[in-house]
């Protein structure tokens, strides 16, 4: 148990971004959330999974629908009690605690704020060690844990429960109506025991977010090797690319943003081309005609002076960008992980192969 004061926040929006895979939303706009909730309120209490009882109720909080379209919309405080209410009242019992679904720029931090605004505590687990564009898409579904009853509430005040069949079903029905909300919504689904969540859920990602975050920081003060090198090693990272950002062919579908960006290499890259294609978050990285590292492997996309993660929604013509191969958390690489996150789901025509398979081993 420890407490997640702004300082805390800092660190942890940026190593969420990285996480995030270049999807999750704009780190800015979540952490001005956070912080806002932490000033009116103060610092949110996170305790570890193991500090969680076995038969209390713990609840994700996220934002749905895409990222670019919350930059507009902003997200108010009322939400969070309304999801609150709408959970509470249907279990018969009060929420215990709230975690983050994903790491990302924004969905790392919404819980955070809700912890703050409703005085409950934040748990260090969520459901992907990562993000993915799509509500089943977590460990939980592995585990046979139901997405609803999923509650939903936009910035206006309407609100509705779920009930359905399958998470699929669940990802369907809510990426509809958040479309006729406006492209973005505030949400809590996947509500679970304590005893549930210790067993599927992806443990200690705030530290590890909060962790990357300030060791990005602090990247360039290393006295070994070069800030590259630093930051590699500190992630774990596989170099797969250096280039400047050639074109960006962006487009929101469905309440996603998809797309392709295009890399002309730069430094010892120089002559080369690459692309990464996206839905929310990057999915797949190609050099020179290669293929080099797919989902559920995490594609960062990372500014070559700062370290800085670039998301999606953010890339731009002339940017300068390393692009790392982080390794995912274990359980994606199962059938049943790559059934719900593997390429051939995202229609990439080819089996996945682990990213230091397909770098032959070779970091850096």
């Amino acid at each position: 148990m420890r407490k997640i004061g702004i300082a805390e926040i800092e660190d942890i929006a940026l190593g969420a971004a990285l996480l995030g895979a270049g999807g999750g939303g704009d780190p800015y706009v979540g952490k001005l959330v956070a912080i806002g909730a932490v000033q009116q309120h103060g610092p949110v209490t996170l305790l570890e999974p193991d500090e969680v009882p076995d038969d209390a109720l713990v609840v994700p909080i996220a934002m749905m629908g895409a990222p670019t379209i919350l930059g507009e919309k902003a997200v108010g405080g009322g939400e969070y009690q309304t999801l609150y209410d709408a959970v509470s009242s249907f279990y018969g019992k009060p929420i215990y605690a709230f975690m983050p679904i994903e790491a990302g720029g924004v969905n790392s931090m919404l819980p955070i704020a809700a912890a703050a605004r409703l005085g409950l505590p934040l748990v260090d687990v969520d459901g992907m060690g990562r993000a993915f564009p799509e509500l089943q898409m977590v460990t939980f579904t592995i585990g046979g844990g139901s997405a609803t009853p999923m509650a939903l509430v936009d910035e206006k005040g309407n609100s509705c429960i779920f009930r359905t069949i399958t998470n699929k079903w669940t990802e369907e029905l809510a990426r509809a109506v958040t479309m006729a909300c406006g492209g973005s919504v505030s949400v809590s689904l996947y509500a679970m025991e304590g005893a549930f969540m210790k067993r599927y859920g992806v443990k200690g990602i705030v530290t590890r977010s909060q962790m990357l975050g300030s060791a990005i920081r602090k990247v360039k003060e290393t006295s070994q090797g070069t800030p590259e090198e630093e930051f590699l090693r500190i992630t774990e990272g596989f170099k797969l690319f250096r280039g400047k950002i050639g074109d960006v062919l962006r487009e929101v579908r469905g309440g996603f943003n998809f797309g392709k960006v295009l890399l002309e290499g730069i430094s010892e890259y120089k002559g080369r081309q690459a692309y990464v294609e996206f839905q929310n978050e990057n999915l797949t990285v190609t050099v020179d005609g290669e293929l080099l590292c797919t989902t559920p492997d995490l594609i960062c996309l990372v500014d070559t002076e700062t370290f800085t993660p670039v998301p999606t929604d953010a890339l731009k013509y002339g940017k300068r960008v390393l692009v790392v191969g982080l390794k995912c958390f274990p359980l994606w690489r199962t059938k049943e992980g790559l059934d719900l996150v593997g390429p051939r789901y995202f229609g990439v025509d080819t089996d996945y192969i682990p990213l230091e398979e397909r770098c032959k081993g070779g970091r850096g």
